[in-house]
């Protein structure tokens, strides 16, 4: 079955019980039962108590596995959500290799929450296959990957990276929030874990927060849904009733946000105000060749730098019409973010710096309005700067 005929009727996308068309919101908080102990079964699941199960995040739940080609997937209240329940199946003494250029909610969750609790980190340039394998340590447990990576838009050899890991007994964990399994699968390349903000390209709307992981290992999987109960990382109903109207459509908003972004990346790349671009649909793009290859399209994000750095940044950014300036990424429409007063703000600036997340970064999730709109509000901004 094709990606967007998988999108439309994978899950549940009728209810078994009264045959609607669109899987209905069960706004329940729990079920009865006919006798104690023995509760009902709805889509192959016990009905106990709603932070264990609910159908609706159940429906939502099996289309995000038929979506990654996965046998299972946990929903969770945000990407975060998703984040701390698999640090929470690690322990205190357990080392994990991130990408030096994550998101900067996982950096501050990683270095201000569970290091406190023992677990240790070590943040590199996962680009640089070698420098990953000589962070290995006897007491790595994880690798954790972005391609491409956020804000930088760097791409990693997810499958080169997944041999690493599993030469140490180590898992991988993929955030693939950015290429979507649209564009990118990363369990086909050997992760045994894929995470996803549900909030951004999977809803689609900006008008919903949620997060997914989704895996093959059933072991992994008991673990994760131990944890997703037991620490109560849910989502409600409405919210997952939203995420899967949303990823109905993914495949063909991303079809327009790729095709966007790109035009757009070459515009700016071109315009005598911009020093440089992230964009890996881009020949000049040191990861063009490993994304063409790992991927089905270069995706809808991008950054850059303006010649006159943090001044010409805000500059721009207070000058934007069309695309809005704000939190977030994946919508239908243009956000612009700058990374080191929003999304990476709670990195310390030697840390940002560092990895090459500058002041004058600007970061754009292209969304799926007409092209020419979008070149004329960038346009009118930078003749501000």
């Amino acid at each position: 079955m094709k990606f967007n005929t998988k999108a439309l009727h994978s899950g549940s996308p009728n209810d078994p019980q009264t045959g609607a068309v669109t899987f209905p919101i069960y706004q329940t908080s729990t079920y009865g039962q006919s006798t104690p102990g023995k509760p009902n079964r709805f889509l192959d699941r016990e009905l106990n108590y709603g932070r264990g199960e609910n159908p609706t995040r159940t429906a939502l739940e099996q289309s995000l596995a038929a979506l990654e080609d996965a046998k299972h997937a946990l929903a969770f209240s945000s990407g975060l959500a998703g984040v701390a329940a698999m640090m929470n199946t690690l322990k205190a003494g357990d080392h994990v290799v991130a990408c030096q250029d994550l998101y900067g909610g996982c950096y501050r969750m990683f270095s201000k929450v569970y290091a406190n609790l023992g677990i240790e980190y070590t943040f590199v340039d996962a680009t640089d296959l070698d420098s990953v394998r000589s962070a290995f340590r006897d007491n790595t447990v994880l690798l954790w990957l972005e391609s491409p990576s956020n804000p930088l838009i760097n791409i990693t050899d997810i499958r080169e990276a997944c041999k690493i890991a599993q030469s140490r007994n180590a898992k991988t964990l993929v955030d693939n929030t950015f290429a979507t399994p649209y564009l990118q699968r990363p369990l086909a390349l050997g992760a045994d874990i894929v995470l996803h903000s549900t909030t951004k390209y999977i809803n689609g709307h900006a008008d919903v927060l949620g997060g997914a992981l989704i895996t093959n290992d059933e072991e992994l999987y008991r673990s994760l849904k131990f944890v997703q109960n037991a620490c109560g990382f849910v989502p409600g109903p409405q919210d997952c009733f939203l995420i899967s109207r949303g990823l109905r459509t993914l495949g063909l908003r991303m079809e327009r946000h790729c095709a966007n972004a790109k035009l757009l990346a070459e515009w700016l790349s071109s315009h005598a105000k911009v020093s440089k671009v992230f964009y890996p649909g881009l020949e000049s793009h040191p990861g063009h060749k490993l994304a063409a290859e790992q991927m089905n399209d270069f995706g809808a994000m991008l950054s850059f730098e303006l010649s006159g750095g943090a001044d010409s940044a805000r500059v721009f950014l207070e000058n934007l019409k069309v695309f809005t300036l704000a939190e977030s990424l994946g919508a239908i429409q243009s956000l612009a973010n700058h990374p080191a007063s929003m999304t990476h703000a709670s990195m310390e600036p030697e840390v940002r710096h560092s990895v090459g997340i500058s002041d004058g970064l600007i970061r754009l999730s292209v969304g799926i309005e007409d092209v020419e709109d979008l070149i004329a509000d960038l346009t009118t901004a930078l003749e501000k700067v």
